[in-house]
């Protein structure tokens, strides 16, 4: 399977702004731009959802990559954590003795 094609959001807002112009039919002009008919329905969809803030970069939405971001620090710290619990718990084992 090939890689995934990615699209400028500048490309998507023409293609959308030339789907609307109503020139033409979506498929015609999906064809000539080489992607799929349903895609550029998807791209009108969220540019009339989202308007400015449509298309935020590589794929990912901020609100995703902002989670991902704030649970890897989480889990980071849960592990320093847990290790110290370990250290501790074989410190105290040892002492009993």
């Amino acid at each position: 399977m090939g890689a995934r094609k990615q699209f400028t959001p500048e490309f998507k807002r023409e293609a959308v702004q030339l789907l609307e112009s109503g020139s033409r039919p979506g498929s015609e002009i999906a064809r000539e731009l080489g992607i799929a008919r349903n895609q550029l329905y998807k791209w009108q969809t969220e540019l009339r959802a989202r308007g400015a803030g449509a298309f935020p970069g590589s794929g990912m939405r901020k609100e995703r990559t902002t989670e991902i971001a704030r649970l890897k620090r989480e889990l980071a710290r849960v592990t320093e954590e847990r290790d110290i619990l370990k250290k501790a718990a074989a410190y105290f084992a040892k002492d009993v003795r």
